[in-house]
Formats: structure tokens, sequence, C-alpha cells
């Protein structure tokens, strides 16, 4: 299985650039603005949002940026105060994906030797696990303290279970089941491995690196339906997914929307950086799309395969043919549309070449998942169908956007709490950091963007339908009530329309 990253990078990591950590030498001011001047370059050339951003539509003013940033390089007086204008230039984009790297020292030597992979013991799951990475990475209680009202039922605790889940009845009539997603990634959920690693050795399957990080995916959306069925049993009217405070993960924020609804679930518009990068990104949908190919499917599979990979291979065939100078965001803005100058191309959808199949499709599941990726799960589509409703806060970003975006825009579900983070899209291939000459700052671009279903930009963030606003004077605790109970209203009010 292949994911695409586009986890948040912490802000306050400390980054100490050769520039300061070698021995000391006088300042050069002329040295960094040259290397002001290659990052806004790189930017140019690299950076998926450039234009978008350009056109003040997400909230920054570019040229105002850029003379703040030039001004506190001519009136810099050490490293220091230099340094501190580029990254202050590059936080101004509020990009978590546009970020600073940690400075990576010579290695003095010819080539660095990487350890051995430890070995695997059907025995030991908890180390095995925990040697491919597996490890809680995000708070597993939910995002507001639902667990501190009277009312609530904790039905699992997140840590011997996969998901956190519980229950609640706010208003009489309505129980609201609770699910708690505090990241769209399996490695973040160790509960899930052992799961994977118990069910193969149930079956003999031998445990290798690459089968237990397989099944421990299909184990994430396996246990994700149970959740969902428990809390059926349990009574629940409807379920809340609680993605606050969930920096991302990988393309299961798209694929996981399927299981909350038996209808067809369109993914979002994807946009790659017009250079390089992006036709790696297109080798892999091609390569995908002839493994598929000569697996001979019927008539109907060899037909929709055919057609994907003869529109991939004229798509790539465009990359780097339009020439588009974006120097312009530095000088003024312009009105953002996808046929001005953007240096975008188009790259199908966040899924694949298919914006969304349904189950069954092409009754071949290669065919289907080279098409569409979240075809992956369809065992699992269609798990609940009742009211759904997405808990979401500022902290909830890039694959967790993906998630209520593609939930909000297909009428899934109707999002709660505050606006989105604002990261959108992050990676859909492996970023090679720009590393800026003088200084050796080190510092990565997303190469990708989606677009919601009315055109804009995944990246503005996503606006809650039910605002449930932070409030002075109010605990924590009492805005967890309030958005129980602004939920169970919403689900009165749905039942008195039918």
């Amino acid at each position: 299985m292949t994911f695409r990253f586009g986890v948040r990078m912490a802000a306050a990591l400390f980054f100490v650039s050769p520039a300061l950590a070698s021995v000391p030498t006088p300042f050069d001011r002329a040295a960094w603005q040259q290397d002001y001047a290659e990052l806004k370059h790189a930017l140019e050339l690299g950076y998926a949002n450039l234009a978008w951003k350009g056109s003040g539509a997400g909230g920054v003013d570019l040229p105002a940026l850029n003379r703040t940033a030039t001004d506190a390089l001519a009136h810099a007086q050490s490293d220091a105060q230099a340094m501190d204008a580029i990254r202050t230039f590059v936080a101004g984009f509020h990009d978590g994906h546009l970020s600073e790297q940690p400075y990576l020292a010579p290695s003095g030597r010819a080539g660095a030797t990487e350890p051995a992979e430890p070995a695997l013991s059907a025995k030991d799951p908890i180390g095995g696990c925990a040697a491919l990475g597996f490890a809680s990475t995000g708070p597993v209680a939910f995002s507001l303290p639902f667990e501190r009202l009277a009312e609530f039922k904790l039905l699992s605790d997140g840590l011997g279970e996969t998901f956190r889940t519980g229950l609640i009845r706010p208003e009489p009539g309505v129980i609201l089941g609770f699910i708690r997603i505090q990241a769209f990634r399996a490695r973040a959920f160790p509960a899930a491995c052992l799961h994977a690693w118990s069910d193969q050795v149930m079956a003999g399957t031998p445990i290798t690196a690459d089968t237990v990080r397989d099944t421990a995916v299909n184990r994430w959306f396996g246990d994700l339906a149970d959740a969902m069925e428990r809390l059926r049993r349990g009574g629940a009217t409807a379920i809340v997914i609680d993605i606050g405070n969930n920096g991302g993960g990988d393309d299961s924020g798209d694929w996981t929307s399927r299981l909350f609804t038996n209808r067809q679930v369109h993914s979002a518009r994807l946009l790659m950086i017009d250079a390089p990068v992006a036709a790696e990104y297109f080798d892999e949908v091609l390569g995908n799309l002839s493994a598929a190919l000569d697996k001979r499917p019927g008539r109907a599979g060899v037909e929709a395969l055919s057609e994907a990979h003869i529109r991939f291979s004229n798509l790539k065939a465009q990359i780097g043919r339009r020439g588009c100078d974006l120097s312009w965001v530095w000088r003024e803005q312009r009105r953002w549309s996808l046929a001005a100058c953007n240096r975008l191309v188009d790259a199908g959808y966040s899924g694949g070449a298919s914006a969304g199949l349904p189950r069954g499709a092409y009754a071949d599941r290669a065919v289907a998942t080279s098409l569409s990726s979240a075809s992956t799960v369809e065992a699992q589509f269609g798990t609940w169908t009742g009211p759904t409703y997405v808990l979401a806060d500022k902290r909830s970003y890039s694959s967790a956007e993906m998630f209520a975006a593609v939930m909000r825009d297909n009428h899934v579900a109707k999002i709660v709490g505050v606006r989105t983070g604002g990261d959108g899209c992050g990676f859909m291939t492996s970023a090679t950091p720009v590393v800026l000459i003088h200084s050796r700052l080190r510092f990565r671009m997303p190469n990708c963007l989606r677009l919601r279903a009315d055109g804009t930009n995944e990246q503005a963030g996503i606006e809650p339908d039910l605002p449930v606003l932070p409030t002075e004077g109010e605990s924590d605790r009492a805005r967890a009530a309030r958005a129980a109970s602004a939920i169970a209203a919403d689900v009165l009010r749905g039942q008195g329309q039918r």
C-alpha cells in the first residue's frame, strides 16, 4: 500500500544554522540577502500554493510580507537577526507544510552506515510493533472533555482498543456516539498493529514488516467499523467523529469518509506543482494502472484502465511545457484561477484517476483500487448511514481537513466546532528540502493542492456548519456540553423534517 503523507510539523521546534553553530565569522548581509532571493525563487518554482497565496485569498499579503523581510534584512546587524527575518517571512505564509527542517551537520564520511533492521519475532508483538514505528503520536482523549460529563459513558479508552469511543444522551430521544480519531495513519495506533499481529499469527501468515504494516492498515479500518457497530448496538442515533487536534496523516483521510454512507463519495480534485516532482507521482499512478492491466481484467476494466493510462500519460507530458513566471506575487496581488498563471498541473483526484467508485466496481478489486485508492476499504463502505457529525478545531490539519472537506462536500456529515487550521494538501511524493547556500537553512514546500467541490482551496480551512466557539469564562467541560447539545438539537431538527 502507498500512502501520501501530509502531517503538520510542530512550529516550536528549535533549529540551529551553521551560520550560528560554526566558528564565528563577520556578519555578511549580502550573503543573507542572496539566501532570501534564493528562497523566493525556490518558492516560485516549487510551492504549490504560491499563486493562491498571491491572490490574497489565504489572508496573506505577500507583497507586504516581502517588504517586511527585505527591510529586516537591510537593517539586520547579525546572523541571528537575519535568520529571524527569513524565518518570520516563512511563518507569515501560515502554512504548516511550508516549514523549516532541522539542520544537518556534515557527516565527514563518504557514506553513513545504516544500522540493521531489528528482527521480528512472532512471539514479541509489542516489541515488533514498536520497532515498526507504531506509537501514539496524538492525544487519545477527546478534543473536548466529553469523558468528564456526568452523562457520558466511555466504552473504550483508545489504548487497549484502537479507538476511544463513548455514548451520551444530551436530549431525550437522542444518543450520540463518539469516536476519537487523533491521527489519520494506522502507525499512530499501536493497538491496530497488535490486533494485526494477532490476526497474522492465527492465520499462519509470516510476520514481516510489509505484511504487518498492510494488515495493520486493514485492521485500522476494520476496528473503526467495529467501533461504529458497537455504538449502534448501544443505541446511538448519530455518530460524532472527533478530529480536533488531529495533525493529519495519509490517504486514510479520504478513504474513511466512505464508511459513513452507502452513497458514492467523490474525492477532492488534485493539482500538483508543475515541476519534475509531479512526474514521480504520475509514474507511480501509471505503474499501478499498468500492473492492473497486466492481470488481464474484463473488458470494462481494460477500457477504464486504458483510458486512465492515456489521460495520465498526456498529463505527464504537459509537465514543464507551460511557462509561468510567479515573481509577480512579491509585487502585487492577482485573482487566482485555474486558467491563470499558477504553475499547477491537473493530477486527477486525491484518490487517483477516478473521483470514486461504488462497492464492487468492475467486479475486480485490482481495477477498482488502481483507479480509486479508496476502494481498498470497500468492505467497510456504508458501515454507518445515519446522521454523522465531524468535530474539528483550529488544530485539525492536513489529512484531517481532507476528511472534513470530503464529508461536508459530499453531504455525508456536518462540521461542528471551529474552522480547521488551514494546511490543506501536503505531499504526493517525497519532498526534498530546499537548502539555502549561505545559511544552510532547510525548508520543505508542499507539492500539491486539493480543490473542494466549490473550487476553493482546501487550505482556506473548513468552516463549521454548527459553530461552537470558545467563549470567555466558559470551561472546556461547559463547552463540551454545549457542543453535545448543539448536535442533539440538529439531530432533532432533522428528525422533524423527515
